[in-house]
């Protein structure tokens, strides 16, 4: 496996981390990670694809960008790998292509992939209007359970306006992007974890549709996280990242974390990123920092835990909850993962508006919020 990296400023050329371009490298995964104003520029498309020969090229908008043990606002990342003993197949789909029905998307796209040899599933989704579990369970209908799948939910800081995303074109709204890594002589594996406590009473779900949050206790949900938030309620759906909420529905082992994508003033609900079922429990949560580092710690440790070789690359998410907790500390999260996950290993990824990945010890995907998600690469 071939790796290079590069960082694009505002009205600045990549600079690659070797001085090189990519010209080198055999039909290269181009991951291009940044700040959405910056890949609106309608030559961005152009100017990456100028730097590599029959690359796929990928995009997805941050909320934060990371590359190494760095945490970057307002550039572009770019990482590209180049596998010389196994292969990828790349695809994408749009929700205006499905009648806005998410899980018929991650059903149409899962069918793209031949099953045979594939070893994982990386999804770079849209993250402004998409129901994220409606997604990974079109994806997971028809997935066999030793493929694995993870993945997130691509952010724009904590402006909630738009999300970017493309494959082999300049990134637009509403894409889903899947990455399909074939080959026996791969080694992946992916973990996600918190660091988030519920705290206060715990309420029931009496009105809800898909990841529309209408009712608790027989309530207006959107009128009690209100009253709870109190002056931070003017600054929703942005406040909502510090107080989202536990979910457990009544056939779950394990809570999901979700957190507020955008509210409806109209019907006086919440949109969240995942499904909220009616008759499940919810509770508020909050954290620290230390709770936070603590949780990249281990989410680090479980995706490296029975590996057999060391990780090349790890791919993580992390959610913009979690960066706005942390703040000027937030790189620490990722010197935790770095110190678990060896000095020689590259990194990216980005912030986003959710996760995706198995809970540990379980084959089917979750979409979480507020984790720490690392998917890590050997070949």
């Amino acid at each position: 496996m071939k790796i290079i990296q590069a960082i694009k400023k505002f009205s600045e050329p990549f600079v690659f981390n070797d001085g090189l371009n990519g010209k080198h490298l055999k039909n290269p995964l181009v991951l291009v990670f940044g700040n959405r104003f910056m890949l609106e520029d309608e030559h961005i498309y152009e100017e990456v694809k100028a730097l590599f020969n029959d690359a796929h090229v990928v995009f997805g908008s941050t909320s934060g960008e990371i590359i190494d043990e760095t945490v970057l606002d307002g550039t572009i990342v770019l990482t590209a790998i180049e596998f010389e003993k196994s292969s990828i197949l790349v695809h994408r789909s749009n929700v205006d292509e499905h009648d806005n029905n998410d899980e018929k998307l991650g059903e149409h796209l899962m069918a793209k992939f031949p099953q045979e040899q594939i070893k994982h599933l990386f999804v770079i989704s849209e993250g402004s209007t998409v129901n994220g579990s409606a997604l990974i369970q079109g994806l997971e209908k028809n997935k066999h359970s030793y493929i694995g799948l993870s993945g997130g939910l691509c952010g724009d800081d904590d402006r909630f306006e738009r999300t970017l995303v493309s494959y082999n074109e300049s990134p637009k709204e509403g894409e889903i992007v899947a990455i399909g890594f074939y080959g026996s002589s791969l080694e992946i594996t992916s973990a996600n974890f918190g660091g988030w406590t519920p705290f206060g009473p715990e309420r029931l779900i009496t009105k809800s549709q898909g990841n529309k949050l209408y009712e608790l206790d027989g309530k207006p949900a959107l009128d009690l996280y209100k009253n709870y938030l109190g002056e931070k309620a003017k600054e929703l759906p942005k406040s909502a990242l510090l107080y989202p909420l536990s979910v457990r529905a009544n056939d779950a082992s394990e809570p999901l974390v979700r957190t507020i994508l955008n509210i409806d003033n109209e019907e006086n609900a919440m949109i969240l990123a995942g499904d909220v079922p009616t008759g499940s429990k919810v509770q508020l949560m909050m954290s620290s920092v230390d709770d936070i580092v603590n949780g990249a710690f281990c989410a680090a440790e479980q995706a490296m835990n029975g590996r057999k070789k060391s990780p090349n690359i790890a791919l993580l998410v992390s959610c913009i909850g979690r960066k706005l907790v942390m703040d000027q500390r937030t790189e620490e999260e990722i010197e935790e993962v770095k110190s678990v996950i060896g000095e020689d290993t590259y990194i990216t990824g980005f912030y986003s508006y959710g996760e995706m990945a198995p809970f540990k010890g379980q084959d089917q995907c979750k979409l979480h919020n507020q984790t720490m998600t690392l998917t890590l690469f050997s070949e």
